[in-house]
């Protein structure tokens, strides 16, 4: 019998994002909170003869080491101190996030690999997948731990800090995409142009010891300004009640908040129209994420 490893890798949003300026090394320096949310992908690792091999129906998805969960299986092959490029090994995706959305499918995805990575593999300490998922991307280490968390530096230094309260979140996703690098590279476009935007705080009315988020995404008016569609979707969630709405981490997705389920299923069917997808998801504790992402063994025959 041969173990598989079950695993979920849930997306985030963030409740703020800033963009303090440019490091010496090129990427950008940012103060974000990164939240846990309930939408996931599923990832199944199971021993498989022959060369690493990585399965995913989802149209757009590379399947070669531009995937984040490749360059974490060879990360991890390295970093446990073995040869060559990883083998007999078979993991296989089941997507659930958009894409280029700005929720952190990808480095959700990473995280989880490399947890079950670590089980299949003969055992990982936690400090190692800490090191390796720094050197995969600015959020991957924050999937290794989940809830309400600060984000320094590129986003790779995670402080956890008191979770938000439960809340429904509608996150809504336009029928286009947005990368990272577009969205950067739009920020600092507009920033050399001399576009500077009025920040519209949003403090949350809720019990909270934190003001460290206050829904003010540095990237969403560079992006607004190329797809004005996310300025409609953020104003609509708020005319439908929502307590505080933004874009999430670049794009292209927008999410708003509501205290009641109720609430939230109203604004499904409005905001799913022209080619938008409206979805309902809702916050996860730390506690919750820890539980939910957990790796699951299972075994077959």
């Amino acid at each position: 019998m041969s173990k598989l490893y079950f695993a979920r890798a849930h997306g985030k949003v963030n409740l703020d994002l800033r963009v303090l300026g440019t490091r010496p090394d090129a990427y950008h320096e940012v103060r974000t909170v990164f939240q846990s949310i309930e939408l996931h992908d599923s990832l199944l690792c199971e021993s498989h003869s022959g060369s690493f091999a990585l399965v995913c129906d989802t149209p757009g998805v590379p399947l070669d080491e531009r995937n984040l969960v490749s360059r974490a299986a060879s990360a991890l092959w390295s970093a446990l101190g073995r040869e060559g490029e990883p083998v007999d090994t078979k993991i296989t995706i089941e997507k659930e996030i958009p894409l280029e959305a700005g929720l952190g499918g990808g480095s959700a995805d990473a995280a989880a690999a490399l947890q079950i990575l670590g089980k299949l593999w003969g055992g990982a300490p936690l400090p190692l997948l800490r090191d390796v998922a720094t050197g995969l991307g600015a959020d991957v280490p924050f999937f290794l731990s989940g809830g309400t968390a600060l984000g320094l530096g590129r986003g790779e230094e995670i402080y956890p800090l008191v979770d938000l309260p439960p809340h429904w979140i509608v996150v809504v996703t336009p029928p286009f995409g947005v990368s990272t690098g577009e969205a950067y590279a739009w920020y600092d476009e507009d920033r050399a142009a001399g576009h500077r935007e009025p920040r519209e705080l949003q403090v949350l009315p809720v019990p909270w010891p934190t003001r460290a988020a206050q829904m003010i995404n540095d990237l969403e008016p560079p992006v607004v300004r190329r797809h004005p569609e996310i300025g409609a979707v953020r104003s609509a969630l708020r005319e439908a009640g929502a307590l505080a709405a933004a874009m999430s981490g670049s794009g292209s997705a927008v999410f708003g908040l509501f205290r009641s389920r109720a609430a939230a299923v109203k604004t499904l069917k409005p905001l799913s129209r022209g080619g938008a997808r409206a979805l309902l998801t809702r916050t996860l504790s730390r506690g919750e994420y820890e539980r939910r992402s957990r790796p699951i063994t299972r075994r077959s025959a």
